[in-house]
């Protein structure tokens, strides 16, 4: 009898070892040959717009870096909301991400309710870039600063349009906070986009935006409009004449827009990881430092956990100024 118990377990004990082995040998989800398929990333804004200066570049420097395809899929619709929710509802793998902007933290404060929750839907990637807007009027308007215009729309409420590429962008709201730092009233018209907004200016349908750096900078160049000012907390290298809003006639005044990679709640954080290290590489190559160049956007490598906190802060700072202006969703 003892004989036969002993035999027994002998014949178990590699059995248990074995299972044991496997258990330790499990590798994590980024060590199971993360990516095996190619991955999308969603920007939830029509092609051609100011996103596409990161998104096909960043796609590119992913694509070799982590050795499968990686595609950018433009889901446009309701301000940023159909492409978003396209990815908070994708399976939470890493292989469908959100490239997005400005519009994801203040789509909470202007609409009543979303269909996703902004900030347990997602897993915070990478930061990848923060831009400033450009004050831009038609050359054949008289304005040649910012007093200029600041006078002007005092003496003439509700006479200056300015234009944005859609409620709650970053463009919307720097109008918004001039309108309530300068104390003038100018009225807003939000388009499909950077493009038709900038079209209208052109043609004298409105007079003034706050307009991403790349919309913009081929008709500054060109002549057709005039430069008056940037957002940002500092003159830029990319146009060292220009002063800052804050500096022409508004202390205090900083709007910056930001771009950043967001994956669904739940992706394993070894993939999150990956990802963010993979978008530090590329932020840091020399293509991207051509774009920081051109286009006025700045580049700041940081954490997952960074990028989270400001997200809450973006979204924070600009709560007060959608509900001192009464924005809301048409």
């Amino acid at each position: 009898m003892r004989a036969s118990i002993a035999k027994m377990s002998s014949a178990f004990v590699p059995v248990s070892l074995l299972c044991l082995s496997l258990l330790t040998i499990v590798p994590s989800p980024a060590d199971a040959g993360f990516p095996d398929k190619l991955i999308k990333i969603v920007v939830p804004f029509a092609a051609g717009g100011s996103l596409d200066v990161v998104a096909r570049p960043l796609a590119d420097f992913l694509s070799k870096d982590l050795g499968k395809a990686v595609i950018i899929e433009n889901k446009p619709g309701a301000a940023s909301i159909v492409g978003t929710e396209a990815v908070a509802r994708s399976a939470p793998d890493g292989y469908t991400l959100l490239l997005t902007s400005t519009p994801f933290v203040t789509n909470p404060s202007i609409r009543a309710s979303l269909p996703f929750d902004t900030f347990k839907a997602f897993a915070p990637v990478a930061l990848v870039a923060r831009y400033f807007d450009i004050v831009v009027v038609s050359s054949k308007l008289p304005f040649k600063s910012v007093q200029d215009v600041i006078a002007y729309a005092k003496a003439n409420p509700n006479k200056l349009n300015f234009g944005s590429p859609g409620i709650g962008t970053s463009q919307h709201l720097a109008g918004e906070l001039f309108k309530s730092m300068a104390h003038v009233d100018m009225i807003h018209v939000p388009y499909k986009g950077t493009a038709p907004a900038i079209t209208d200016l052109l043609s004298g349908q409105i007079q003034i935006m706050f307009s991403t750096v790349p919309g913009a900078a081929p008709f500054i160049q060109g002549g057709q409009l005039r430069a008056l000012a940037i957002t940002s907390v500092q003159r830029s290298t990319a146009f060292p004449d220009l002063p800052t809003v804050a500096e022409a006639d508004l202390p205090g005044f900083v709007v910056e827009g930001w771009y950043g990679l967001l994956a669904p709640a739940g992706t394993p954080a070894e993939i999150i990881n990956l990802l963010n290290a993979s978008v530090e590489k590329a932020i840091r190559s020399s293509a991207f430092k051509t774009i920081e160049a051109n286009d006025g956007l700045t580049f700041a490598p940081g954490t997952p956990e960074d990028f989270g906190r400001y997200l809450q802060s973006e979204a924070a700072r600009w709560r007060d100024v959608v509900k001192d202006a009464h924005v809301q969703a048409q």
